[in-house]
């Protein structure tokens, strides 16, 4: 196969430098690696002939494979030795001057003919390509970390980026064995901007003293099916790189309150708890592993009270069916018994809320997320609201636990944990394909491949029904007050005729 590039310029031997320079020349292409610091080049070439003979060893490439790669790859002096390079990609530091200078020294010595391109993650590339004499040559080419592993590429056109430049990239990216997705350039591209529901809403639920972080972890990951919970992620990813990513694009969106950043994560940058690399973050680690408390005891109740069901209940005929299951003794009046635990199973509202607007006894009120299908999760959650007695809220735990189901009890909170996070995963790719800044079939690549989510956002919304997700967020603006939570016009439209979040206007 011949490559789409034969000669490529890696600028910045790093990580990411080398790790693009590998999966290039395992696409045919001469890579060329530069740095200012030469020896970082040199250590960069070793660590790739390295890696392949560790492949070789493994037989997942053969000895002449393995031997054409590693001659495939050279190191350069300086940037005028990039002169005869088709495409040139940089990957040095996350400054817009230094980046700028770059790539006007850059084209200075290229041919007419080269792309440049930048693996910016969060700069603007019509900024960076502002100093450029030929802008329409320049263009995004994201790539995520570990780049042999994570088989996505954000492809970004800046306003002067001409759309052949875009396809050529894009094409290349597929010899390369990664999948390419077309971002407009805004804040985050795709991958980052679609990111900011997970980890900022549950921070937000912490803040708010609703659960711990381990409790949030156990329930994402058990009832909606992440791979790590939002603590977890934050914790292998660093913050010194997750939290300037998350005031960047606060930032440049002027103060959006849906990407609004967290105290808590400033504070643990400041304080050096960055995460599992240097051996604590949200949890401590030892010999690598994450030391975490053990789930709280199932309470022993020796008389269950009976258990009257609010007939506004979400999934009220499989809640019931549940219950019967679980033994208990399920009153039918209109109005619970003076020794009723009284259940509600609202969306978006919190189960204060819920108890005032009921007229219930908010002593014996105990709220329960219905938002996901009970026989597919694996835990439960419950929430108390500040008066639930302390007897009323062990029978809740007691009964529910019943069939040996993992149970979370936690504070009141409008939407729960899953409600809360999940509406705003979804309210936000809604909003990404309401700016036009991919397409739905870009967002849901791009976000399976590069963040690991279950299932793509939209997909997300679908399952768990566009409706419930705009009651959600309705219900959660009413708690709340905060414009962080209105729905993005792509939702709300859809959801309003029924409609997958998916569709397209023709």
């Amino acid at each position: 196969m011949t490559p789409h590039y034969a000669h490529i310029g890696i600028v910045g031997t790093g990580a990411m430098g080398r790790d693009i320079a590998q999966i290039a020349a395992q696409a045919g292409s001469k890579v060329y690696l530069y740095d200012t610091q030469a020896q970082a080049a040199t250590a960069a070439q070793a660590h790739l002939k390295t890696q392949w003979e560790k492949l070789r060893d493994k037989e997942r490439i053969s000895p002449q494979d393995a031997q054409a790669y590693q001659d495939r790859v050279t190191t350069v002096q300086e940037l005028r030795e990039l002169a005869a390079c088709d495409l040139v990609i940089e990957a040095i530091v996350e400054r817009l001057d230094i980046k700028t200078r770059l790539f006007q020294e850059l084209e200075a010595v290229v041919s007419p003919g080269t792309v440049l391109a930048t693996n910016t993650s969060s700069l603007s590339v019509t900024a960076i390509a502002a100093g450029l004499q030929h802008p329409q040559r320049f263009a995004g080419f994201h790539f995520f970390n570990p780049v042999p592993l994570m088989k996505v590429v954000e492809v970004i056109g800046g306003l002067k980026t001409d759309a052949a430049v875009c396809k050529a990239l894009a094409d290349y990216a597929r010899q390369m064995g990664h999948t390419p997705v077309q971002a407009q350039d805004t804040p985050g591209f795709i991958v980052n901007h679609a990111g900011r529901g997970y980890g900022t809403e549950a921070l937000r639920i912490v803040s708010e003293g609703v659960a711990d972080f381990t409790t949030v972890d156990r329930i994402l990951r058990d009832q909606i099916g992440f791979k790590l919970g939002p603590f977890e992620l934050m914790d292998l990813t660093g913050l010194d790189v997750s939290h300037p990513v998350m005031e960047s694009i606060y930032h440049q969106y002027y103060e959006e309150a849906r990407y609004r950043p967290s105290v808590i994560t400033a504070q643990r940058l400041t304080g050096g708890m960055t995460g599992r690399k240097v051996g604590e973050g949200f949890y401590k680690y030892i010999d690598g592993a994450a030391q975490t408390a053990p789930e709280p005891a199932v309470p022993v109740v020796e008389e269950m009270p009976p258990v009257w069901l609010s007939p506004r209940a979400a999934r009220r005929v499989e809640l019931l069916m549940l219950l019967k299951n679980l033994g208990a003794t399920i009153e039918t009046g209109q109005s619970p018994s003076p020794t009723a635990l009284t259940l509600v199973a609202p969306l978006g509202f919190d189960v204060t809320t819920v108890a005032v607007v009921e007229r219930l006894d908010p002593a014996r009120t105990v709220g329960i997320d219905m938002l996901v299908d009970d026989a597919t999760t694996k835990r439960r959650v419950l929430a108390t609201n500040p008066a639930t007695r302390t007897d009323m809220r062990d029978a809740a735990h007691a009964l529910f636990a019943r069939d040996g189901k993992a149970v979370s009890v936690i504070r009141d909170s409008a939407g729960f944990v899953s409600q809360r996070v999940v509406a705003n995963i979804v309210n936000i790719a809604s909003d990404i394909c309401q700016q036009s800044i991919c397409s739905p079939e870009d967002l849901e690549t791009a976000v399976t491949l590069g963040l690991g989510y279950p299932l793509g956002p939209l997909a997300m919304g679908n399952l768990y029904g566009p409706t419930n997700v705009l009651e959600v967020l309705f219900n959660m603006q009413t708690v709340y007050g905060d414009q962080r939570y209105r729905p993005s016009p792509w939702l709300r439209r859809r959801g309003a005729i029924g409609l997958s979040l998916l569709h397209v206007e023709a």
